[in-house]
Parts: structure tokens; sequence; C-alpha cells
């Protein structure tokens, strides 16, 4: 399977893994080709991420374990996209039953 994007939900600590320690571990993933790291929140001991990253063959197994060799937890995959082009999600339109 040719994965193409990925969007995660990650959790750090405060201190440790530094964001760019944690961005290089994901870049050096075979097939990553960007990564983009959002900090979503902030608490006394942990800092939570949004991080998407794109490429071609994304190497899924190497990617999550270097997320957690650096010390990050992955909470859960948001969106994945899949096959030979990136395809964006076009939102769904709900049509209220009363109309």
């Amino acid at each position: 399977m040719n994965v193409r994007r990925l969007q995660l939900d990650v959790d750090k600590a405060v201190h440790r893994p530094e964001l760019l320690e944690l961005a290089a571990a994901m870049e050096a993933v075979r097939g990553v080709e960007a990564v983009n790291i959002t900090v979503t929140d902030i608490d006394v001991e942990t800092v939570g991420t949004e991080v998407t990253i794109e490429g071609d063959g994304i190497d899924t197994d190497a990617l999550f374990a270097a997320i957690e060799e650096v010390g990050a937890v992955l909470h859960s995959i948001d969106e994945i996209v899949v096959g030979q082009h990136l395809l964006d999600r076009v939102p769904r339109v709900r049509r209220s039953s009363g109309t």
C-alpha cells in the first residue's frame, strides 16, 4: 500500500523530545518527504501536537517506531491517504431531514 499522507495525534513531554528532534526522527523515515508539527495544547507535563506527514511509500512501521524511540506517544491516526496521488478530504454535506 502506497501511504502518501498521515494526520497523527502525538503527545510528548514538555521538555523531551524537542520538537526539532521529533521532526528530524520522522523526516529520516523512508518515504517521508515533508513533516508539519503543530502544537495544539500544553499542560504542566505534556504537549499535544497534530502531525501531518506527506511522502511517497511512507514506511508506517518505521515512522511509528521513530516517534516512540524519541520519547513521544502516538495517540491516534486521524487521517490516511493512500494511492497514486494525494487526495484532499472533501467534507460531506448533510441535508436535514425536515427540508
